[in-house]
């Protein structure tokens, strides 16, 4: 009995590791509004054919494809490219086909160079540009027309054959030439296209409640106050702790006692009392309009007010009484508080996702965000999302963005890599990441290369954070001064979004509570701080100088011009870092000593940065303003950490033209 067999497939071309994609068109690339989305592929046939590769993009709501042709870069490997100009959503697709004119043409070239006779070659020709002809609107049929009459007509071979090499013939053929049989690749892939403020923001953390005079409880109209300074060291983002009623039982006191007093403001994340839950704000920082009118008072500075999105409540919370089933119970009836061994948190209890009730649950925080957005608010950041479903946080951004297309949010999540990424994909604009615990030269690197080099880089944005209120890192435990300085000069050099936990930060706060904690001495989580901005030792005017510059060049302001330098000396840090067109190119060397002066030799290679083979290159210092003439690929730095521990330098000459 014979076999039944699948009908042969008659296409012949194959496409295949198409990027960029994200886990084979399941979940979106990122991008934002005027970036170049360039599109690779391998694309091969079987024989020796030419072939002919085309890629379609539109915004998604669009009925219209544009197209753009792809080029053979080497070893069967495609490229085309477009730029996303509207912050949509936009989808792209591929197809390719054996391209007979292409192979007719090259072949035609081979033919005439060998003397041979390509008279019936050229009449095969003239048949394709007529059926061509027969797709094309009348003025372009009319030219593929004559074109065919000519190469038909007894003229010397010579001419005929120019003919057919015009290169505005391969543009009308590549476009009205039968294309039959097509390979087309489209798994649904998508663009994400966000404002420019998700791939480039500086982000600066305070606590409303330590902006008032003399220890007295801070207010919204207090944080006004704060603005001028915030704005003056160049940060755009401004992001709170939550802001709402904190709860009474089991209120923690001074640093993290479980036992606090009844005089203890308490932790921010204990959220909910009896005056209300996420959705209301504790009376003690201002009214709802006092809150409006410091939001549009900062966005009047360029600063956009982030909220604390924490999806947990203090037992006070309205929801433990009215919504008793979105709460896990144990036995006894109790509910058991959150901990994260041997962290333990006696005043908050965690929510359950899973909960049966789980619709009016995310309903409910669905609510709680759009009202936040309705007060102008439209970055969150999101704390612990990698204890709630990946399925939630896909659902409730999708919702808010559809009609809040503005909206950013920061995924908080020190947790396994694969759950970081996972929660990137469902959404998450941006990620902070493992950098407070990179310090050495080596873990840079290669934590570099994972987020600039891998397929990590099309939907993961990290965000680097030297501290947090959770986090004082040894590093800036036990270093001093420098510590800090180099830390910050690592996160907002190294990467185009970055934080940092302020005054404590600028201030170079750094006692633990304990040796061996990550844990602040005195934790403004349990206390309200007074701080003295005019401090000489503090770091403001410094960090508004790298600010500065960070604004003025636009290749600080991304992630893919990244370029890893070598160094002789494994305490010295360097890299680049070039801008899309590639005119601004940014060398940074940093010493990762705090405690003594390191000196060495950086390489800079003449391509990385489009330099001329064997000339001189003078260099700006954007920190203190000096200039260096470099020569050849290896150039000397000599760093003391109590001076300046770095060099941040621009390329001032010779200069470059954009794309070359």
């Amino acid at each position: 009995m014979q076999t039944s067999l699948p009908t042969p497939d008659r296409q012949r071309v194959v496409i295949e590791s198409v990027q960029p994609e994200v886990d084979a068109g399941r979940f979106a690339v990122k991008r934002t509004v005027g970036d170049l989305v360039r599109v690779e592929a391998d694309v091969f046939a079987d024989g020796h054919d030419e072939l002919a590769c085309l890629l379609f993009y539109k915004q998604e709501d669009e009925s219209a494809w544009q197209e753009t042709p792809m080029m053979l870069i080497a070893n069967d490997h495609w490229q085309g490219q477009f730029r996303v100009s509207a912050q949509k959503t936009y989808v792209y697709r591929l197809e390719a086909w054996v391209d007979r004119f292409g192979t007719w043409r090259r072949d035609l070239e081979k033919r005439y160079d060998a003397n041979q006779d390509v008279t019936m070659e050229l009449v095969v020709g003239a048949e394709m540009m007529r059926q061509a002809a027969q797709n094309a609107p009348e003025h372009e049929a009319k030219r593929l027309t004559l074109r065919a009459d000519a190469l038909e007509k007894e003229w010397p071979s010579g001419v005929r054959a120019e003919i057919a090499y015009e290169d505005t013939l391969e543009t009308l053929m590549l476009r009205y030439a039968p294309r039959e049989p097509v390979t087309a690749y489209d798994r649904g892939q998508r663009i994400a296209v966000d404002r420019e403020k998700a791939r480039f923001s500086t982000w600066y953390e305070l606590f409303p409640r330590s902006t008032g005079a003399g220890g007295k409880h801070g207010t919204f109209k207090t944080v006004e106050n704060w603005l001028p300074y915030i704005e003056k060291m160049g940060f755009d983002v401004l992001y709170f702790p939550p802001i709402h009623p904190i709860g009474e039982t089991h209120r923690k006191g001074k640093n993290n006692n479980p036992k606090g007093k009844k005089s203890d403001p308490g932790s921010p994340w204990a959220i909910g009392s009896a005056l209300g839950g996420h959705d209301t704000i504790h009376p003690q920082l201002g009214t709802p309009e006092e809150f409006r009118a410091l939001v549009e008072a900062a966005n009047a500075k360029g600063i956009e007010v982030a909220l604390d999105l924490a999806l947990q409540c203090s037992p006070d919370h309205p929801w433990v009484t009215e919504h008793p089933q979105w709460f896990k119970h144990r036995p006894d009836g109790s509910i058991r508080y959150a901990e994260n061994p041997p962290k333990r948190y006696e005043d908050i209890y965690p929510i359950d996702f899973e909960t049966e009730d789980r619709q009016a649950l995310w309903d409910e925080v669905e609510r709680i965000v759009r009202h936040w957005v309705e007060q102008g608010v439209s970055i969150f950041r999101v704390d612990n999302p990698h204890t709630k479903q990946f399925a939630f946080w896909e659902w409730l951004i999708a919702r808010i963005r559809a009609d809040y297309p503005n909206a950013l949010f920061l995924a908080e999540a020190f947790t396994r890599p694969r759950t970081m990424y996972r929660l990137a994909k469902s959404g998450f604009n941006q990620s902070y990441t493992y950098f407070t615990w990179r310090t050495t030269k080596t873990e840079l690197a290669e934590y570099m290369t994972e987020l600039t080099q891998t397929p990590v880089r099309e939907y993961f944005r990290p965000s680097f954070w030297p501290n947090t209120p959770d986090i004082l890192h040894d590093f800036l435990q036990t270093g001093g001064r420098p510590a800090f300085v180099i830390r910050f000069l690592l996160a907002a050099a190294l990467n185009a979004n970055y934080g940092i936990y302020g005054p404590t930060f600028e201030l170079c706060v750094s006692e633990p509570r304990e040796s061996g904690s990550e844990e602040y001495l005195d934790s403004e989580k349990y206390e309200i701080k007074s701080w003295d901005l005019k401090d000489q030792q503090g770091l403001s005017e410094f960090i508004g100088r790298v600010n500065k510059a960070r604004r003025e060049n636009p290749a600080l302001q991304r992630n893919d011009g990244y370029v890893a330098l070598e160094t002789n000396n494994d305490a010295l840090f360097a890299f680049a870092k070039v801008s899309e067109d590639g005119t601004n190119r940014i060398v940074s060397v940093i010493n990762l000593d705090p405690f003594g002066t390191q000196a060495g030799w950086v390489r800079v290679t003449h391509d990385a940065l489009g330099l001329p083979l064997g000339e001189p290159y003078e260099m700006r210092d954007l920190l203190d303003g000096a200039r260096y003439t470099w020569r050849g690929e290896w150039n000397y730095v000599e760093l003391n950490p109590n001076v300046l521990p770095a060099h941040l330098l621009r390329v001032e000459w010779p200069q470059r033209e954009a794309g070359a």
